[in-house]
């Protein structure tokens, strides 16, 4: 297990003054070493000029929110973070991670839902690494990983959810959009964690039902919302009814029979709850002709 650690390194600033001071010594050694013709201090201004000169590549800059991971012959030594200007060793290698925050829109997927209904959905994950570490060594390629896996996951909550809910207070994909997307976040986040990236949002940004089902859903939605518009107009109509004989029988305007209250309610209902317009029949004989 690969955790990150600060890198030891020098302040670039100092080592560039030391690294041109150096060049500039060894330059002229060389060339009085020419001038009094010493092969060993030729040897040596040389062997010193080629060191200095490598250091050069050992100048790192490490910008705002980014991570340098350094290896040495396959070793991890550590990671710069921190922004600004370093000398390290120039033989190791060096790897830029960016630590800004990230987000993907994944691609719309075909699923099926709980009841087993063919779906579309998509989602919108944001990221950031937290980890240099784990994302350079423990996975191949962590910005692969983390669409593949959070795709993935998003599958299988998919799977889990009905697209509506069936029972009041049931988690549904359409109906509990909060509830899905923090369920969504956690189990993308308990894939990408051994890839040392944080998952600081995910939500469904596409949801519907399959081209070869929508049709059918339409209408079964717009039934549903048929049937709920005419359920409250009966309940409404009730207590219309119920309080229009009350007003009749404490006024005492007429008195009705059983059958005249049941005509009257018939009536009224036929009225209330009609979808159209009713014709009325004036009653120009007496109330029982």
């Amino acid at each position: 297990m690969f955790i990150e650690k600060k890198v030891l390194a020098s302040s670039g600033w100092l080592m560039l003054v030391v690294i041109i001071a150096v060049l500039v010594l060894s330059v002229g050694g060389f060339v009085m070493s020419i001038r009094a013709q010493q092969v060993p201090l030729l040897v040596l201004s040389l062997l010193v000029l080629v060191v200095d000169v490598t250091c050069f590549a050992g100048l790192q800059v490490v910008n705002p929110n980014e991570g340098q991971v350094v290896q040495l012959a396959g070793t991890y030594l550590g990671t710069l973070r921190d922004q600004g200007f370093y000398w390290v060793n120039p033989l190791t290698q060096r790897r830029r991670v960016s630590l800004r925050v990230r987000n993907f829109e994944s691609a719309k997927l075909k699923v099926n839902d709980h009841d087993g209904n063919p779906i579309e959905i998509a989602a919108v994950v944001v990221w950031k690494v937290v980890d240099t570490a784990e994302a350079i060594f423990h996975v191949d390629n962590y910005e692969n990983f983390v669409h593949v896996q959070s795709e993935a996951a998003l599958r299988n909550l998919a799977t889990l959810h009905p697209y509506e809910p069936h029972e009041e207070g049931e988690v549904s994909l359409r109906g509990s959009t909060a509830v899905v997307a923090d369920l969504l976040r956690k189990e993308i986040q308990d894939r990408l964690s051994q890839a040392g990236v944080e998952v600081l949002e995910a939500r469904i940004s596409h949801l519907a039902y399959a081209s070869e089902i929508a049709g059918a859903m339409l209408q079964r939605q717009q039934a549903g919302a048929i049937i709920a518009a005419r359920s409250r107009i009966v309940q409404g109509a009730v207590s219309m009814v119920e309080m229009a004989l009350a007003e009749l029988a404490s006024k005492q305007i007429v008195e009705l029979d059983s059958e005249r209250k049941a005509a009257m309610v018939s009536n009224l209902l036929v009225v209330l709850c009609s979808g159209q317009h009713t014709q009325p029949v004036v009653n120009t004989g007496t109330l029982y002709q």
